[in-house]
């Protein structure tokens, strides 16, 4: 009673000041005086909670700053949004948030911010145990950087949540969080002008994912162990820049219905079943990227159109490209075309690209296929022999995809050198 007292004492002391114009203030609360202090903090404030189980939910409806010591727990109690935001520019960090409730339709999270809670900041916190780790829903140019969150693995796909769930907000921007499961790590949809940036995301279904979302950036993230890397469905005007995909079961990049984009030094690596697959994607350029040790390097289908392929590496891929469709297209772009690890070209003058057109897919490559052993005759004679024969008689592939000025050597791609994920 008497701590209750004096942190009674301390608002009324503070609230006047505040009435003077004085400076922001700083507040110190406890699990017991809690709420009073954050029903009296001005807007500005800093509140920072000493060591201790608080128990949610709790609504911020002041921007003001709520952060704390070390040791500080706001639990959920497994009941709905441990705390949500409602203040435009309030701030949250140096928290450990958990225990949410479970209810996806009522959008259950660690941390809620609602529409308007503008310019809100969740930075440097720990969310466990949570249904949603952070729900931004329509809270325009939020900032959610340097969390860790780990997600629930209790729960099947279809009832887990997102680590990062990002609705209708504009300018909002998630960086710097380690996230693993849950059901995807990011995902966005009916959105514009977001960035997402040096996440790292693993355990999960799709590391990123989006949907509806026009005019953004997704660069630098780490997706390693998941379903899949980055799917992109749906959108328009992305730069898709510098990520890394390692490891990843089915896809390290999918693109479908998306267009006018550029996606440029991304490295997939130890993939799975494709590196990238293009699925009625039109007019993209793809350019240095770094494609290696998938079953597919690029599955093209679907009708894509008007995408510049060029400068990007395929290595050791089992199948280089799947092509799914009757029209000739040309992976290359002025002059410059993709280096192909299993391509035995010759550059007689001495300017990187090599003397002959290459297609990913003759009959050489179905052999090697079937038979990987083959490999070590793929610069013999007889295989040069055979490659020339079906150069000369163009009617044995009707269609498909040929690069007519394959590169001698691979671009450097610094995403590919990074050390593989743990």
């Amino acid at each position: 009673m008497r701590k209750m007292f004096r942190g009674c004492v301390l608002a009324i002391a503070f609230v006047a000041a505040a009435q003077e114009g004085a400076a922001a203030a700083k507040w110190s609360a406890t699990v017991e005086t809690l709420t009073g202090v954050l029903a009296t903090a001005a807007p500005g404030d800093i509140v920072e909670l000493a060591p201790g189980v608080y128990h949610g939910p709790l609504v911020i409806t002041r921007s003001l700053t709520l952060t704390g010591q070390a040791g500080v727990v706001i639990d959920g109690g497994g009941k709905g949004r441990v705390i949500e935001v409602t203040a435009q520019g309030a701030r949250l960090s140096q928290l450990t948030i958990r225990h949410s409730g479970i209810d996806l339709a009522q959008m259950d999270a660690g941390v809620f911010l609602g529409r308007t809670a503008k310019g809100a900041t969740v930075e440097d916190l720990r969310l466990e145990d949570n249904l949603i780790g952070v729900m931004v829903w329509g809270a325009e140019n939020s900032i959610i950087r340097h969390n860790v969150i780990r997600g629930r693995n209790d729960l099947r796909t279809s009832e887990a949540g997102n680590g990062v769930y990002v609705w209708n907000a504009p300018g909002a921007r998630v960086e710097d969080n380690d996230i693993t499961m849950g059901q995807d790590g990011i995902f966005v949809t009916n959105s514009r002008k977001n960035v997402f940036r040096g996440n790292v995301l693993h355990g999960v279904r799709f590391a990123i994912h989006y949907m509806y979302t026009n005019e953004s950036e997704v660069s630098f993230n780490r997706s390693y162990g998941n379903h899949a890397g980055l799917a992109l469905m749906y959108s328009d005007h992305l730069i898709v820049r510098g990520n890394r995909s390692d490891g990843d079961r089915d896809q390290g990049i999918l693109l479908n219905d998306t267009n006018h984009s550029t996606i440029e030094e991304n490295a997939v690596v130890h993939g799975g079943e494709k590196c990238v697959f293009i699925y009625n994607a039109n007019f993209n350029e793809f350019r240095r990227n770094w494609f290696e040790g998938c079953e597919i390097g690029v599955h093209f289908t679907a009708g894509s159109e008007h995408n510049v392929i060029t400068e990007n590496a395929f290595i050791n891929n089992r199948n280089q490209v799947k092509y799914v469709g009757t029209r000739a297209l040309d992976w290359s772009y002025q002059g410059r075309g993709n280096y192909w690890s299993d391509n035995p070209a010759f550059d007689l003058n001495g300017d990187g690209i090599a003397d002959v057109a290459y297609r990913p897919n003759d009959l050489v490559d179905r052999v090697v296929w079937m038979n990987p052993a083959a490999k070590l005759l793929l610069n013999s004679p007889a295989v040069t022999t055979l490659r020339w024969a079906q150069a000369q008689f163009p009617a044995l592939h009707p269609g498909g995809v040929i690069d007519s000025a394959p590169l001698m050597a691979p671009p450097h791609v610094a995403a590919a050198d990074r050390e593989t994920a743990p």
